[in-house]
């Protein structure tokens, strides 16, 4: 099987290996079936998207509505690196599934409107199926409403005129979208099990996601919902695009 391409921009190693490891853990992937590129590291290297069966985008400390001005250099390098591969990869209806930072990036690409409207704190939140999505190949198997995680400073206001809404939530409207018939997006965190999430609430304490000093509260909390459904939607992509 050709590897699935991660790209990550987490500057935290901790973090950025929880990361990895959570989406090997949930797409059911073995190790050399997922190849990271840490994109906070350096300069995003000559890719052919033929070496990959499809791409994965995981979630990010960067907030792509932010005032240019406030941008670190590395954050700006990053966009336009990956705005760049994304103008191929849409183009070629390349096999793409982002996670949180995913809506930023195909959401700003498509011309989505972005900002911090619907910000949702770390939780578990009941997300619902549009007709469109009950109808997707990619969300064969889900309930028509189900848990997931969420947390995130910004989401899409509105979707552009290419997109599909596939599901939403009662404080955030949009959290999964279609482009052509193969590009996804979601504002939830398919990778994230609740081991994830724990290593992730445990990382991120001080970062704005939750009230500081509360993680045991925010841990605690996150563990009293049943979340075992996003997962499926990472094997379905798997799945549906390994290629040998």
């Amino acid at each position: 099987m050709r590897p699935f391409l991660l790209l990550a921009s987490r500057e935290d190693d901790a973090a950025a290996d929880s990361e990895v490891a959570a989406f090997r853990r949930c797409g059911g992937l073995p190790a050399d079936g997922l190849h990271r590129i840490r994109m906070e590291a350096g300069p995003l290297p000559t890719l052919d998207l033929d070496d990959y069966s499809g791409v994965f985008v995981g979630g990010s400390p960067f907030t792509s509505s932010d005032p240019e001005a406030e941008k670190s250099d590395v954050q700006v390098r990053v966009e336009k690196e990956i705005l760049g591969l994304l103008d191929e990869i849409v183009d070629r209806d390349f096999p793409y599934l982002g996670a949180c930072y995913g809506v930023g990036t195909l959401g700003v690409q498509q011309g989505a409107v972005v900002d911090t409207t619907y910000g949702e704190p770390v939780s578990a939140v009941p997300v619902t199926l549009s007709a469109d999505g009950l109808a997707d190949p990619l969300l064969a198997g889900m309930p028509p409403v189900f848990h997931a995680y969420v947390g995130h400073k910004e989401a899409c206001t509105r979707l552009p005129d290419s997109a599909v809404l596939l599901a939403s939530s009662p404080s955030c409207p949009v959290q999964m979208f279609r482009v052509r018939t193969n590009l996804y997006a979601t504002q939830f965190h398919p990778e994230l099990d609740v081991r994830g999430l724990v290593e992730r609430i445990e990382l991120y304490q001080g970062n704005g996601y939750f009230p500081l000093g509360e993680a045991d509260s925010v841990i605690a909390e996150v563990r009293r919902t049943a979340v075992t459904h996003p997962s499926r939607i990472m094997r379905n992509f798997v799945e549906r695009y390994a290629r040998t």
